[in-house]
């Protein structure tokens, strides 16, 4: 857990010790620089035309669709986006700081996106039942899920622990102890976790790129596109349990709280093990024959 000191802030206790992450520069677009250019825009509004409002809505819909419409279909193809077994383990060794540690689990055991968990209250959670309820991020719909029962026993210790704190911030069980982000919020800045994640990622040796952006922004640099995100927490997550109900996606798409099971079917990974093994029987009795019959011809 990071100490509540300016010292410490922007660090990340791994392996029972503080390393320092690079902060990236604030951008426009987080905390309060962005609410003051939204108020600017908004009282701009008002003196603009009809056709002045048209074309500002045109370039933030053209800059909206560049930089962030998802494909039809993901650029990585049948590339795995989820933490293996043995990867997931690793991720877990390297973190000490027990509040990311549980942050994290939620996602791997309960397949919570990284700004739902953020911004979890004590208030979401039925002790009697054991159950979570919440509001999901992407259909903004109310859903409740029960928490395994380890993920449950390491919740109910980490709130005993830190009752104070949690109660400051006004009852969000992951409450921000120095002022990351600079949002003024009291649950802990999503961005802040991603670069934990990042940080831990690269300490366990799992800092895997598979392609640069497309880029479409002028005087903006393409970046590397890392396989394990914050998200991979989550596709691990519905991948595990799909294969625990053997590929009930009726079921997997209601644990991932997806509105349609076609959505649920590009989270689960593909079986590679399977496919490998099935390729080499596929060929090698074939490839064998060849093999005696080249050695045969070599041989007169």
């Amino acid at each position: 857990m990071l100490p509540n000191t300016s010292r410490n802030a922007g660090k990340i206790r791994v392996r029972g010790e503080f390393s320092e992450f690079p902060r990236k520069p604030e951008r426009q677009g987080s905390g309060l620089a962005f609410q003051d250019f939204l108020k600017q825009a908004e009282l701009l509004s008002y003196s603009m035309s009809k056709n002045q409002l048209e074309r500002v809505r045109a370039i933030v819909a053209r800059a909206h669709e560049r930089r962030f419409k998802r494909r039809r279909e993901p650029r990585y193809g049948s590339l795995n986006k989820g933490f293996t077994e043995p990867e997931l383990q690793r991720f877990f060794r390297v973190i000490a700081a027990e509040k990311y540690a549980l942050l994290f689990r939620y996602q791997a055991y309960m397949g919570l996106r990284v700004g739902e968990v953020c911004q979890l209250r004590i208030s979401n959670i039925d002790f009697d039942k054991r159950e979570l309820t919440l509001k999901s991020e992407k259909s903004a719909m109310m859903d409740s899920l029960i928490i395994p029962l380890d993920l449950f026993k390491e919740t109910v210790e980490f709130l005993n622990k830190h009752s104070k704190e949690i109660e400051v911030a006004d009852g969000y069980i992951f409450f921000k102890e120095n002022d990351n982000g600079h949002t003024g919020l009291p649950y802990i800045n999503v961005n802040y976790v991603r670069n934990v994640f990042r940080h831990v990622v690269k300490e366990a040796g799992l800092n895997q790129t598979y392609a640069t952006s497309e880029e479409g922004s002028v005087g903006r640099t393409s970046r590397a596109l890392h396989r394990l995100t914050t998200h991979s927490l989550r596709h691990y997550a519905i991948t595990h349990f799909a294969k625990s109900t053997n590929g009930n996606i009726v079921l997997a798409s209601r644990f991932a709280r997806h509105a349609d099971p076609a959505t649920t079917m590009r989270y689960i990974a593909k079986d590679k093990d399977e496919l490998y093994k099935n390729i080499d029987f596929a060929f090698t009795d074939k490839i064998t024959p060849l093999k005696r019959l080249s050695k045969a011809i070599q041989d007169r």
